[in-house]
Order: C-alpha cells, then structure tokens, then sequence
C-alpha cells in the first residue's frame, strides 16, 4: 500500500474515532502518536496523515458547511458516521491541498467507502466529493481575504 494511501486512511481512522469519542481530532492525533512512541505494535503517525489531520481541524466549520450544504437529502447528522469522516477528509483535501490530483483524492475516498461503509457509500461520496470538485475555484475565491 502507498505511503500516501496509508496516511490517508489513518486520517480518517484518527477522524472517525475523534467524532465517536466527541474528542477534538487534535486530542486523538495526539493519542496516536504518543502509542505509537510507547507501543512497537503501533505504526507511526505518518507527517501527511498529522498534515491532513491539522489541516481538517483548521477548516472544521467549513468543511462541515460544505458538505451540509451539498449533500442533497441527508443532514450531517443523519450521516453514517464512516461516511461523514470519509467526507471530511476528502473534502479538506480537495480545497485546501494542491498536491493530490483531485482525481485521486476522490478515487481514495470512494476506496475508503467501499472498505469500510455500505454499499450505497461509495456512489454517495463520490457524487459529492465530485460537486465540491466542480465548485472547487468558487470555494477557494471564497476562502480568499477581502481587500
């Protein structure tokens, strides 16, 4: 498995367990790497999934906004849990971080649906990673100060 691939899905396992706990992903990334530190049956925390993990946390608001806004029929509420981490994980990385294709990431979060969600997810997420895609350019003029 790619190192990238690695720390992609260790993100979202540090993101999943953060919203099961109610813990800030701050928290629980901070619990990984200290296990890791003391507990040689623990991988290391990778620098891209700790980038990917600070990164989600610095955009939280709106990420959870963009997927509220986009996913047509369903609240963040009503999201499987997997589903909603899976989500938010792509969608921090398809905004905020240049150096993934945005081909890829998806790709990721639809092989990150089908190993761990149901069999509706994968279509689910790739249909709305795929709508923050095409609005991508509006989203970042968005994220951009006003002069």
């Amino acid at each position: 498995m790619a190192a990238r691939n690695k720390a992609r899905k260790r993100a979202f396992q540090i993101l999943f367990e953060a919203d099961q706990r109610g813990s800030a992903v701050q928290t629980v990334l901070a619990d990984w790497i200290r296990l890791a530190r003391t507990d040689d049956r623990q991988p290391p925390v990778s620098e891209y999934t700790m980038q990917l993990v600070e990164g989600y946390a610095q955009h939280i608001e709106r990420i959870d906004e963009l997927i509220a806004t986009y996913a047509v029929g369903w609240t963040l509420d009503r999201m499987p849990v997997v589903d909603r981490n899976i989500l938010r994980l792509g969608a921090y990385e398809l905004v905020w971080e240049d150096a993934t294709p945005d081909a890829v990431v998806i790709d990721e979060a639809v092989q990150l649906a089908k190993e761990f969600s149901t069999d509706d997810s994968p279509a689910f997420v790739n249909g709305l990673l795929g709508r923050i895609k095409e609005l991508k350019p509006s989203l970042r003029r968005d994220q951009e100060p006003q002069t």
